[in-house]
């Protein structure tokens, strides 16, 4: 699978990629690849090991086909994935249900990740920017993210009121400890 997967030039061309995944020790190469192509992902394997194959799911893998399948399941598979389903057996389904419910269950209980959870898309393209130059003023950020100063201070308001924050240094001190400081999608 490695060698495959060093030639991700030509998989970021393409909409599906077929991995042949077998090794459980080849789980970060997998996570990795899934990570930096553009493609969506489906591996094909023999692997019994459900734990591994139930993480790459949550990392961001879209199917999963096994080689006992007859080839018509892989067919179905690529062009349901190709059209923005994923492709898992029924138990993996409930498995991995069950995790996303857990973890987020788990981050209710924070309440700063509360508060993040009331930024709009907008406010945290303005945190991402100020952190990404502390000592831009508020025109060129402004500029960077083609709005006024105005709406530029009315953004950071609402941003310091809904994260209790007093400043632009705690504002930076957050976004970092958060990762907020990276540009959203």
């Amino acid at each position: 699978m490695s060698a495959a997967l060093q030639g991700t030039g030509a998989a970021s061309a393409a909409d599906v990629v077929v991995v042949d995944f077998d090794d459980p020790a080849e789980l970060p190469a997998l996570l990795q690849f899934v990570s930096v192509t553009a493609a969506r992902v489906v591996v094909l394997t023999g692997l019994a090991d459900q734990a591994s194959l139930d993480q790459a799911v949550l990392q961001g893998l879209k199917g999963v086909v096994r080689k006992t399948e007859p080839p018509s399941v892989l067919l179905k598979a690529i062009e349901k994935v190709h059209g923005g389903e994923l492709w898992i057996d029924r138990s993996s389904t409930g498995r991995i249900f069950m995790e996303m419910m857990r973890y987020k269950a788990g981050r209710t209980d924070d309440p700063e990740l509360a508060r993040i959870a009331t930024l709009t898309h907008r406010e945290r393209q303005a945190i991402a920017a100020l952190a990404a130059d502390t000592s831009a003023p508020g025109k060129v950020i402004a500029s960077r993210l083609c709005i006024s100063e105005h709406t530029l201070r009315n953004h950071l308001s609402a941003i310091y009121s809904k994260l209790d924050l007093a400043n632009r240094l705690d504002l930076y001190a957050f976004a970092t400890r958060h990762q907020l400081d990276k540009p959203s999608a």
